[in-house]
């Protein structure tokens, strides 16, 4: 299932990457995170710590699709959000953490996928001592890209066993 999962996000990816570079969106600058830019800092009112965003596909009312290259220092992460139309993230770099309400933290590792289901609040960012990168996907974006919430309290993000 792991292998699947990782063909599939490397097609993604590959993909992506070809759609970004025949498209007339400037990439963003700095320095490159895997084979994409690193991007510019993420407010702190929707982060916690330093991440970068770079975004690959700008949303339209072609595709109704956005992504984004996002890149957490050890121990940033996002606050609690949720996706009307649901959400993936495919893990290109590093070690992290995903929570979904009432459920436990689980890690993520290079070349994970995770289908953040529509309406379902979580959060995701790096593990303390280690960054993570991962291409956010955001499908069906008529529907609405991201309600933001709370930032993850200390207490919350150090709970993974």
């Amino acid at each position: 299932m792991k292998r699947i999962a990782l063909t599939a996000a490397l097609a993604l990816s590959i993909g992506l990457t070809s759609f970004a570079q025949t498209t007339s969106i400037a990439p963003a600058t700095g320095p490159l995170s895997g084979p994409f830019p690193k991007g510019k800092r993420a407010p702190n009112t929707t982060f916690t710590g330093e991440v970068y965003v770079a975004t690959l596909v700008k949303n339209d009312d072609t595709f109704n699709c956005a992504s984004s290259n996002v890149t957490f220092t050890p121990g940033a992460r996002s606050h609690w959000h949720k996706h009307a139309a649901g959400q993936m993230l495919l893990v290109t770099d590093g070690l992290g953490y995903y929570q979904e309400k009432g459920q436990p933290i689980r890690q993520l590792h290079k070349g994970e996928v995770v289908q953040a289901q529509p309406g379902v609040e979580h959060w995701h960012g790096a593990s303390p001592k280690q960054a993570m990168t991962h291409i956010s996907l955001n499908v069906n974006t008529e529907k609405g890209i991201v309600d933001w919430g709370r930032a993850v309290t200390d207490q919350e993000y150090n709970s993974y066993k």
